[in-house]
């Protein structure tokens, strides 16, 4: 950004000196009608520059419009301001006047060729991205088809408990009217199913045979003190309902969730990392199975004599996942290239959140959700945004006046600019680049090593205090730009140091890695220029419309090189690019 700020800073300085010496606006700036060029004769062919006591001579015949005028307009300055301003200067011949001009117009026009192959990059990436933004769209989920049910408890058969977190407990569940294709498969191979943010009971458990396969998730949310109306519900509970769509929401009470304040939480556009809410509602709280076992204090009076919840609660109703990603890790250990993928799908995730205005500010495996595509590759998916930033008025910028101010769940992995922050009457937390960092975290478990802002001892970090010399090192089978890219994620510093000094962007992190993936050959060319670059783009965008076309459901890999190309930017991208270049210089 810096670059393309000095470029057209200096073009426009050099073209106000041109109109202040020339007094011709149209010409200076190759907008008038077609004439001689400036400093020509009328009859003299354009092309030819004279001084006086100096020889005709042609210039800039056999070079592109753009330099051919620079040389013409300059060459036809310097025979003007030869008696006017260069022997007044310098006391020095035509000759050295015309010099300098020449060599001022010629970095005009190469600045002008520099800011042509940025338009045209530009442009590029923008095509190429509008392509793919509507090829990246999630597919329908299993309650597409069923837009006016789904809005009352009893309409579910509710199965096995999955798991309980600090707030919910989550419960496999089904329809029995859904089609017999939208059900998922028994056995995945891996764990039993669990829910976001939860504990697994009954590690192993197995089904009966027969049983039917529980394709949705219900989370019942603990209300405490939202009272029992469910308007008061809905708004206390809000936060729960930022991923869920405007159908979610259709039902016999979701509409009271817009007559709220323009303070009101945001609504997420869907995303393929992210979770999807399928229904909201809410209803009367049951006596589910193991109820009074694993939280016999939630439940309303009535169902538990001393019960301190309300009898009213918030059902969340989702796609029913095979496990999280912390359970995942128990039993896998990917390989760096895919674990490279899963990290990459967690900053897609992060990064869709930031263009929303959103800070999940809960990251950590717990809270992720894994399942497989056909080839056995893991699909990461965001979950639990309970503890989420969503506020239309004050997007990812939270006033901090006091210690009451909520900044958010789990603080072994929030973000230094987030612990240290103080409070104040001007006091500001900044949340762009703070999921990113609980990321780079997280990447610690994804790689296969203990997370080192969790435990005890001295190997654990804490964020408020940790330096970046004390990170532990990643293992050497990890690609040397994954281990760069993750101690750049873990900066303390989010924004006020040199770009190459500070963390990067979720975007800015994942281009990293789509680059590190798919784009050697382009990194290894020891003059990258954006039209190389673009060529690339072309290549990789031909390539994965192919590959889209050739299977008839996407693999992991596809996936991810179709949503780059649906978020490509090519400021980001070229960031990207400088960044990895500058890792590589310093080996």
């Amino acid at each position: 950004m810096a670059v393309r700020q000095a470029l057209g800073r200096g073009l426009q300085l050099g073209r106000a000196l041109l109109l202040r010496f020339t007094g011709k606006p149209g010409r200076a700036y190759g907008l008038g009608r077609p004439g001689p060029a400036a400093g020509c004769v009328r009859g003299e062919r354009p092309g030819w520059a004279a001084g006086p006591g100096a020889e005709p001579r042609r210039v800039g015949l056999g070079l592109p419009n753009r330099l051919r005028f620079f040389r013409q307009s300059v060459a036809g300055l310097a025979a003007r301001l030869q008696r006017q301003f260069v022997v007044r200067a310098w006391g020095c011949a035509g000759p050295c006047g015309r010099a300098v001009f020449l060599a001022f117009g010629l970095g005009l026009g190469l600045i002008e060729e520099k800011q042509a192959e940025s338009r045209r990059a530009v442009s590029a990436c923008q095509e190429i991205q509008a392509i793919f933004t509507q090829k990246s769209k999630p597919g329908p989920d299993p309650l597409d088809t069923r837009r006016l049910q789904g809005f009352r408890l009893e309409e579910y058969l509710i199965g096995q408990s999955i798991g309980k977190g600090c707030s919910a407990a989550v419960y496999e569940a089904t329809m029995p009217t859904l089609p017999q294709n939208l059900e998922v498969t028994k056995s995945t191979g891996l764990l039993p199913g669990r829910g976001p943010g939860t504990s697994a009971p009954g590690e192993g458990q197995e089904r009966a045979p027969g049983a039917p396969a529980f394709p949705l998730a219900i989370k019942m949310m603990w209300n405490i003190s939202a009272g029992s109306s469910s308007e008061a519900i809905l708004n206390t509970m809000s936060q729960e309902l930022v991923p869920a769509s405007r159908v979610a929401l259709a039902g016999e009470y979701g509409a009271v969730t817009y007559r709220k304040s323009k303070r009101g939480p945001k609504q997420l556009a869907p995303h393929p990392n992210i979770i999807r809410v399928l229904r909201a509602f809410t209803s009367s709280v049951p006596l589910l199975p193991g109820a009074l076992v694993d939280y016999p204090d939630v439940l309303p009076s009535r169902l538990h004599p001393e019960g301190l919840g309300h009898g009213r609660t918030l059902f969340l109703v989702m796609k029913n996942y095979p496990c999280t990603l912390r359970q995942y890790l128990c039993v896998n250990t990917p390989s760096p290239r895919l674990a490279a993928m899963m990290l990459l799908q967690l900053l897609e995730g992060v990064d869709h959140l930031v263009q929303q205005g959103i800070a999940h500010r809960d990251l950590k495996s717990d809270n992720i959700l894994v399942e497989l595509d056909p080839d056995g590759c893991p699909w990461l998916v965001i979950a639990d945004f309970g503890c989420c930033l969503a506020d239309e008025s004050i997007g990812l910028q939270l006033p901090f006046s006091s210690w009451y101010v909520d900044r958010g769940g789990n603080g072994c992995l929030m973000a230094p600019e987030v612990s240290t922050a103080r409070p104040g009457p001007r006091a500001v937390i900044d949340y762009s680049k703070a999921d990113a960092w609980a990321v780079g975290a997280i990447a610690y478990e994804i790689f296969g090593l203990v997370n080192p802002f969790y435990g005890q001892g001295k190997a654990h970090l804490e964020s408020r205090s940790y330096q970046e010399a004390q990170l532990p090192a990643l293992p050497e089978s990890v690609p040397p730009d994954v281990r760069q890219l993750v101690r750049a994620l873990l900066q303390r510093e989010a924004s006020k140091l040199p770009f190459l000094l500070q963390r990067p962007s979720a975007r800015v992190a994942a281009n990293v890695l789509h680059l590190s993936l798919w784009g050697e050959h382009i990194l290894a060319l020891k003059n990258l220029k954006l039209d190389k670059m673009v060529g690339w783009l072309l290549q990789q965008s031909a390539a994965t419309l192919l590959a889209n076309r050739l299977t008839e459901k996407c693999c992991v890999e596809t996936k991810m090189k179709m949503l780059f190309l649906a978020n490509l930017e090519c400021e980001t991208l070229c960031q990207a690019a400088l960044l990895l270049c500058s890792w590589r210089a310093a080996l």
